[in-house]
C-alpha cells in the first residue's frame, strides 16, 4: 500500500497539487539530464501478500500479534488485520530466481512457526474461499493513518457507496461504504528494472504479456461463497476503489485501478504526467520534506494501482532507477509457483520487448486490454487475439510458444538456460494439464461439494509440502 503518512490532519489539496507539480518538474529534469541508472544485468524482486487463518480455516484478524512474534524486518502490515506482506530482496536475474524461491521458502517456514504459537496458520492465496463479507469492515482495518485517510478520501470523492457487480457464473452484487474489499485481493507483485530508453518497449510488452500471465497464474475463483472469475482479484480490486478519473482516446473510462489508456510512446514520463493531470489526489497530505525527496510524487503514484505500475526508485539526491511493478498475479499456491509466475512475466516481457518489430505495432491497445480481462475471467480457458492472428486458445499458446519465448527472454537477460527451464517448469506443467490454482480449487469443490473450510484445509496441506499446483491431487 506504499509509504505511511505522519498525520491525517494536514490535508490541503491545492498545496499538494502545487508540490506534486514541482516534484514532477524535477522528475522531468531527471529525464532531461539522463540521470537514471543503467543496469548491465537486469534486477528482479518481489512482494508477497498473505493471510492468517485460524483452526477453523477462517481469516483471523491477528496481524499485529503475528508480526510482533515473527520479528522480521522484511514482513509488514497490510490493509486488513487478516493480512501481512513479505518484501523480498532484489537480485540480478542470473541466479536471482532460485534465490527468490529460497528466500520465500525460508521466510514462509518462519511465518508458519510464528503463527503456530498463536494457533494460526499463514496462507498464500489470491482470495481465501472462507472469507465472509462481514469480516471486511473498518473494524478490521489495520490501524494506520494512510489507510484511514485513504478510505475517508475515497468515500468523500465518490459521495455514495461503492457498488460491486461481478458478473460471471454465480454473480456478486453489493454496496459498501468502505474500500475494504481491496483487502480481499492478495497478490504477488513482481519488480523488474528497466533501463532508460527502453521504457516504452518494455512497458508495452508487459501490457501484452499480462493476459497470458494472469491466465496461467489465476488462483482466485471464489469470493464470499460465490464462484466468479478465475482471477476475481481483478474486478474486485478495480471496483473496491471504483473511481473513474478520465476517458481514454477510445472513450474508455480510466479508473484508479486500471489496465491503462494507451500504448506508451517514449517513456514512463507520460504516465507520471498522467498522474499529475489525469488523476485527482487521493491523499493530499503535505509532507514537510525537501522537494528532491519526491514524497508527494511517490504518494500520488502509490495511490494509482495500474496493473503494470511504473516505479521511480530513489530520489533526486542519488542515482534513481526505473522499474515495472507487475500486479496481475495472485499470491500462491507455493513458492515454486510464484517464482514461476514472476519468471514467466519477466521472460515473456523481455522477449516481446526485444523483437525487431514492436508487437504493439500489430496489436491495437484495446485488443491487449480485452485479452487481459478475458484471461482474468476464464483463466486457461480463454481465447485471445495475438497480433494479426485469429483468436487462439491461451493454454495452447503458452504450451506451444509462450513458455519457450519466456525462456528465451530470460536467457537474453543472462539467465542460464538450465536455470530458466527449471524455474519455468510449473508454467509448462500448468499449460500441459490445464491445472492452475483456480482450476484446482474448482475441481476440489466439484469433487467434494461446497465445503470451503475443507477446501482451504486441503489447499494449505498441499501448500506446506511445496510442490507446484499442477502436481496436486484432488
Amino acid at each position: 500500500m506504499g509509504q505511511e503518512i505522519a498525520s491525517r490532519e494536514y490535508v490541503d489539496a491545492q498545496d499538494f497539487t502545487k508540490r506534486l507539480r514541482a516534484e514532477t518538474r524535477l522528475v522531468t529534469g531527471l529525464y532531461k539530464d539522463k540521470r537514471f541508472e543503467t543496469f548491465d544485468t537486469p534486477m528482479g524482486g518481489a512482494e508477497v501478500e498473505a493471510w492468517l487463518v485460524d483452526d477453523n480455516w477462517l481469516p483471523a484478524p491477528e496481524n499485529d500479534a503475528f508480526l510482533k512474534k515473527l520479528d522480521e524486518p522484511l514482513a509488514t502490515h497490510e490493509l486488513a488485520q487478516f493480512n501481512f506482506e513479505l518484501n523480498l530482496d532484489p537480485h540480478p536475474l542470473p541466479g536471482g530466481l532460485p534465490k527468490l524461491k529460497q528466500q520465500i521458502e525460508a521466510l514462509w517456514a518462519r511465518c508458519a512457526e510464528a503463527a503456530d504459537t498463536l494457533a494460526l496458520k499463514p496462507l498464500m492465496i489470491g482470495m481465501p474461499p472462507t472469507l465472509i463479507q462481514d469480516m471486511l469492515s473498518l473494524d478490521t482495518m489495520t490501524p494506520s493513518n494512510r489507510y484511514r485517510a485513504l478510505n475517508e478520501r475515497v468515500m468523500e470523492l465518490r459521495g455514495k457507496p461503492t457498488r460491486v457487480d461481478i458478473s460471471r457464473r454465480e454473480g456478486l452484487e453489493l454496496a459498501q461504504s468502505h474500500l475494504m474489499l481491496e483487502a480481499a485481493c492478495t497478490s504477488l507483485q513482481t519488480h523488474m528494472t528497466v533501463n532508460p530508453g527502453e521504457e516504452a518497449r518494455m512497458y508495452n510488452a508487459a501490457q501484452i504479456a499480462a493476459a497470458p500471465v494472469v491466465a496461467v497464474s489465476a488462483n482466485s475463483p471464489f469470493l464470499y461463497g460465490r464462484r466468479l472469475w478465475e482471477e476475481t482479484r481483478i474486478p474486485a480490486f478495480e471496483q473496491a476503489i471504483g473511481m473513474d478519473s478520465f476517458r481514454g482516446r477510445d472513450g474508455t473510462r480510466v479508473g484508479r485501478v486500471t489496465f491503462g489508456a494507451n500504448w506508451l510512446r517514449e517513456s514512463f514520463l507520460e504516465l507520471f504526467l498522467e498522474n499529475l493531470d489525469g488523476h485527482e489526489a487521493l491523499l493530499p497530505i503535505i509532507e514537510e520534506a525537501e522537494p528532491e525527496r519526491l514524497r508527494h510524487f511517490k504518494l500520488q503514484n502509490g495511490t494509482l494501482w495500474r496493473w503494470n505500475r511504473p516505479i521511480l526508485g530513489g530520489d533526486c539526491h542519488g542515482t534513481p532507477h526505473l522499474r515495472i511493478e507487475n500486479r496481475v498475479t495472485p499470491a500462491g499456491p507455493t513458492a515454486a509457483d510464484m517464482v514461476a509466475n514472476a519468471a514467466f512475466f519477466i521472460g515473456l516481457t523481455r522477449y516481446l520487448a526485444g523483437l525487431d518489430t514492436p508487437p504493439e505495432a500489430a496489436m491495437d491497445f484495446g485488443t491487449a486490454r480485452d485479452n487481459f480481462y478475458a484471461c482474468a475471467r476464464r483463466g486457461l480457458g480463454a481465447r485471445i487475439s495475438w497480433g494479426d492472428d485469429a483468436p487462439q486458445d491461451v493454454q495452447r499458446m503458452i504450451h506451444d510458444r509462450l513458455a519457450d519465448q519466456a525462456c528465451s527472454g530470460l536467457a537474453a537477460a543472462g539467465v542460464p538456460e538450465r536455470e530458466a527451464a527449471a524455474v519455468l517448469e510449473p508454467i509448462r506443467g500448468r499449460a500441459m494439464s490445464g491445472l492452475n490454482g483456480a482450476a484446482w480449487q474448482r475441481n476440489w469443490i466439484n469433487c467434494h461439494g461446497r465445503d470451503f473450510q475443507g477446501l482451504v484445509a486441503a489447499y494449505y496441506e498441499r501448500q506446506q509440502k511445496g510442490r507446484p499446483v499442477h502436481t496436486w491431487r484432488i
